[in-house]
């Protein structure tokens, strides 16, 4: 058994044997393999997933909009990384609410950020048939997307190990073509023969904070990379030291890498309203700044970047379905670990499945779905430090009230400002889903007549 010591200086003892082999994961990722993971959920270059969509949104101000988010993200990351050293399991916001707030909450909390984690394997999978087919048009989306799927599920049910191996290959790329990007639109701005200037993509005609917040809203779904790396808690040797550390890290270099490309490609195709296809805005920036064959490099690496974020979102909603199964808030069979591996392979099966659905929707839907319960989440978790830190555990004095209540608070009134910014069909589904969470909820409590299953965690 190892002795860990917690946010307050107290010794504690953590270990996984207590469980049986069947509910207990292996732990290979130290921080370099952690922070590929979240990068790889992420997307370096994840700008593009909706690069179309929300610039319309914004009338040309997508870098404004990302500057607003990674403010928010990063508050919620600290707020992240305290909660993973009070409680270092699988199962994300749903652990810490269900631990600050009762179980009730933490089921609401943890279906609701069931709504952005199953959405995210899908709108990837959704991302590589529109990519595909837009350079193949011959071959059918549908092609695109059940391939992808299967070879997903398949790496995800050989293990998270291969999963780490192919992410080096897939964010090295992505960062090489961020670079080349960079370089290639400089170049272009500079033999331009006219003033630019270098503030345009941040305010300019048409300037609308009302409208820039609801795009900063929609671009909460590019940074759940750091959310994603807490569900590795029990796949990692010491979770409350590296984990918080990986999740910072992540937040800052995905939103540095977001703003950067947002910027200049705003600078090198300033025309918001003239895309050809809001989806694969992209596809026309590509166009300008390196012609084919620029798109050609770009559609391969960007396809790789999405296969790469189906891999590990998909492997991310497993680790939650299986604390929901593992505590009896789903059926038990979602909470075993099964082949040699000691993977959720129900639970990523039945990803797989829901993620067929990306075969009939739309981006703009996806997009909207997965906001909506990313932010419902940060606002949990960012209210749960307060709670756990100061009411719970009782810390007083000046330091701990900036820690636990200061910073997490600001965490907590910026990510509430970006829900409450979302679309109204955002709410509509949002709230249907929540709904349906406690119909659910109702059935496994029998009419709220039975307590909630304790927690059957790995300590």
């Amino acid at each position: 058994m190892n002795t860990i010591t917690n946010a307050d200086d107290t010794p504690t003892h953590h270990s996984s044997a207590k469980l049986p082999s069947s509910r207990r994961f292996r732990q290979p990722l130290e921080l370099v393999g952690l922070v590929l993971f979240g990068l790889a959920y992420m997307v370096p270059l994840a700008v593009f997933t909706t690069y179309g969509l929300v610039t319309q949104m914004t009338k040309g101000h997508l870098p404004t909009a990302y500057l607003l988010t990674l403010a928010a993200m990063l508050l919620t990351a600290y707020s992240y990384g305290r909660m993973v050293q009070a409680h270092p399991y699988s199962g994300s916001v749903y652990t810490y609410t269900r631990k600050a707030f009762g179980a009730y909450f933490g089921f609401i909390a943890g279906w609701t950020l069931l709504l952005d984690y199953i959405f995210l394997p899908l709108l990837s999978y959704l991302l590589i048939g529109i990519y595909m087919s837009e350079y193949f048009p011959a071959v059918p989306t549908s092609v695109w997307v059940l391939g992808s799927i299967t070879l997903v599920t398949m790496l995800n049910l050989v293990g998270i190990e291969s999963i780490t191996r192919v992410n080096w290959i897939l964010v090295v790329a992505q960062l090489v073509f961020i670079i080349v990007f960079v370089g290639l639109s400089l170049h272009r701005l500079s033999g331009q023969g006219e003033p630019v200037s270098v503030f345009d993509p941040f305010h300019h005609e048409g300037f609308n904070i009302s409208l820039i917040m609801t795009g900063a809203a929609v671009l909460c779904l590019s940074f759940l990379g750091f959310d994603a790396v807490s569900t590795m808690a029990e796949e990692t040797p010491n979770p409350r030291r590296t984990i918080p550390q990986a999740i910072m890290i992540v937040s800052l270099v995905g939103g540095v890498l977001f703003l950067l490309v947002s910027y200049f490609a705003q600078m090198v195709f300033p025309e918001w309203n003239s895309f050809t296809d809001p989806d694969s805005a992209s596809v026309d920036v590509m166009r300008r700044v390196g012609g084919e064959l620029l798109v050609t490099a770009f559609t391969a690496t960007y396809v790789a970047g999405c296969f790469a974020s189906a891999m590990v979102s998909q492997a991310s909603v497993s680790r939650v379905l299986f604390a929901m199964g593992r505590d009896g808030a789903l059926p038990r069979v979602f909470g075993k670990l099964v082949t040699k591996k000691r993977v959720p392979a129900t639970a990523i099966m039945v990803v797989s499945l829901f993620s067929l659905i990306a075969l009939v929707i739309t981006l703009d839907a996806v997009a909207n779905m997965i906001s909506f319960g990313a932010l419902f989440a940060f606002s949990a978790v960012n209210l749960a430090v307060i709670k756990h830190y100061l009411i719970d555990k009782e810390l007083r004095g000046t330091r701990n009230v900036l820690l636990y209540a200061a910073l997490p608070g600001l965490g907590f009134l910026s990510t509430i400002w970006l829900w409450t910014s979302l679309s109204g069909m955002s709410f509509t589904i949002g709230l249907c889903w929540m709904g349906l969470g406690l119909v659910c909820l109702f059935g496994v409590t029998r009419g709220f007549r039975l307590k909630m299953p304790d927690l059957q965690m790995a300590e």
